[in-house]
């Protein structure tokens, strides 16, 4: 598997820092604590780490509101603490990916202090400023997409800001020059300490139409839905400029060797293929979200799988997510009994994977008292299902030990209910050990990795599909659904399956049993 880069052979592992592992008792998870458990890290078998955002921050959104591009906030750390996470983590042979955050800083950032103080200021241009509308509204109709106007009126200088985001979070023009140069310098910073590559924030939303003109109606809106799901984003998202911004960050990355970039893209796949670019000049992997909202059944898999096999450049490499900070937990959205067959088709699908913390040991969504709420996705627009604190609740150590190990302090969240790492090291049968095997069995089989995906396929509610590489082959079949079922198969040998007793045994070619929440990995004879 040599002629693959790390990243295409690898498995990324997405950390949400606040709530890893807290060092110091004050209740919020740091660097120091992630550097803690770089061990436990190692021995699961993943190979990279994303680190989401630790930079100087006001919390308006948990660090999403950069102050500082180049420093670490105190909350989390120092930059030596930083540098010594990169280095230990290297040593151990992983790799660290930083949460890059370029759509928009703080409004606490010198930047936008400077830009705001007045219409004159040199980096007034740095950020988006209108008029006010004829009848002194805001200049157009965009909206928030955490709810209300997306336009902020400053009373200084007369004039509105745009704010994707909360209004804490004003957005830089990126078709300034100079706006660019700083965000370039910005990754190289990180890239000279040796950062391995960047997830990248709302790539996708980087550049606005020149005209400002009103977005459409969406007349597909239905009630409950985010405030801004009222219009269709024609003239705030993907527009066509913003792959000039795509190349020139891989151009950067390509001048420090193998490092990668993902690009964060909620986008139909036909839109988010494009991010590839052309000849490889665009993100190395523009994120593949599509398991988050999936409908759970073997037809509407097999359809996404095939779809988006199909859809991809030749030179594209594709990946899969299955959780992240933003979205409800895979065990809370499909139950805990799929939430293991969904781990089997994370690690057996074409491309690279990404896990969300926590996912290995089968966490699921905490419940947060309204007088808990910190999520100003929540806050902002109560009652209407915004809020991300659910899915970013402490990950749970030891469940012996106060605070599941998390912290000696209070958390920031609470603790949810799931079975800790302690609790499960030594079950064979436990969602963790699942994990475990899983990774172990990718890395020994070269068609898990470098294979092609064939013959994907759905009867009722079980999906099958083979990985191939040359005259290698596996067999994978999954039961999506809430009875035993049947399947065919062909002969081989079981190498994994969720029924743990089954591991090991043969398989005959024809007609075979699956239970109720199966998922099995066969050799396939040849």
């Amino acid at each position: 598997m040599s002629e693959l880069a790390w990243w295409q052979r690898g498995v990324i592992y997405q950390i949400y820092p606040r709530s890893f592992q807290d060092s110091n008792g004050d209740g919020i998870g740091d660097l120091p604590g992630i550097s803690a458990r770089l061990d436990y890290l190692a021995a699961l078998g993943i190979d990279a780490v994303w680190i989401s955002p630790v930079y100087p921050s006001p919390m308006a959104d948990f660090g999403y509101d950069v102050a500082d591009y180049c420093h670490v906030d105190p909350m989390f750390g120092t930059l030596d603490d930083f540098k010594q996470l990169l280095d230990r983590a290297h040593r151990l042979g992983l790799r660290v990916l930083l949460d890059f955050v370029p759509n928009h800083s703080s409004d606490r950032h010198p930047w936008f202090e400077e830009s705001r103080s007045s219409r004159d200021d040199p980096k007034r241009d740095w950020y988006l400023w209108r008029d006010p509308a004829p009848d002194g509204g805001p200049p157009n109709n965009w909206l928030s997409r955490m709810g209300g106007s997306a336009w902020e009126w400053d009373g200084t200088t007369r004039q509105y800001y745009y704010h994707a985001f909360l209004r804490e979070q004003p957005d830089l023009n990126w078709r300034n020059p100079q706006v660019r140069r700083a965000m370039d310098d910005v990754l190289r910073f990180w890239l000279e300490l040796g950062v391995d590559g960047f997830r990248v924030d709302v790539l996708w939303l980087l550049i606005k139409d020149a005209q400002f003109r009103d977005n459409p109606p969406n007349t597909a809106y239905r009630f409950g839905e985010p405030d801004h799901h009222r219009q269709l984003q024609r003239y705030t998202e993907d527009q066509p400029e913003v792959h000039d911004i795509v190349r020139s960050m891989r151009a950067t990355l390509r001048e420090y060797g193998e490092r990668v970039l993902i690009g964060e893209i909620y986008l139909p796949v036909p839109q988010l293929v494009k991010y590839y670019g052309t000849a490889g000049d665009g993100a190395d992997m523009p994120f593949n979200f599509q398991l988050l909202n999936a409908r759970w059944s073997a037809g509407e898999i097999a359809r996404m799988i095939q779809d988006y096999d199909s859809a991809l450049p030749e030179h594209a490499w594709p990946n899969w997510v299955l959780g992240n900070h933003d979205n409800p937990r895979v065990a809370s959205r499909i139950g805990a009994s799929q939430a293991r067959v969904a781990a089997v088709l994370l690690l057996t699908l074409r491309g690279t994977p990404t896990l969300y913390y926590g996912d290995e040991i089968g966490m699921t969504d905490g419940v947060i008292a309204s007088d808990e709420i910190q999520d100003p996705a929540e806050r902002r627009q109560p009652g209407m299902g915004q809020g991300r604190d659910p899915e970013r609740t402490p990950m749970q150590w030891d469940g012996a030990l106060p605070n599941a190990g998390f912290t000696e302090g209070r958390p920031w969240l609470p603790i949810a209910s799931t079975a800790s790492v302690r609790e499960q090291l030594g079950d064979p049968s436990s969602m963790l050990s699942l994990y475990r095997r899983l990774l172990d069995l990718r890395r020994g089989h070269v068609e898990l990795v470098q294979g092609t995906i064939e013959n994907v396929a759905a009867c009722g509610d079980v999906l099958t599909y083979e990985r191939r590489y040359r005259d290698q082959r596996v067999f994978i079949a999954l039961n999506m659904g809430s009875e035993d079922a049947i399947m065919e198969a062909p002969a081989g040998v079981v190498l994994l399956s969720t029924v743990t007793s089954r591991t090991g045994q043969a398989i005959g070619e024809g007609i075979t049993h699956l239970a109720q929440g199966e998922a099995l990995v066969a050799s396939v004879r040849t």
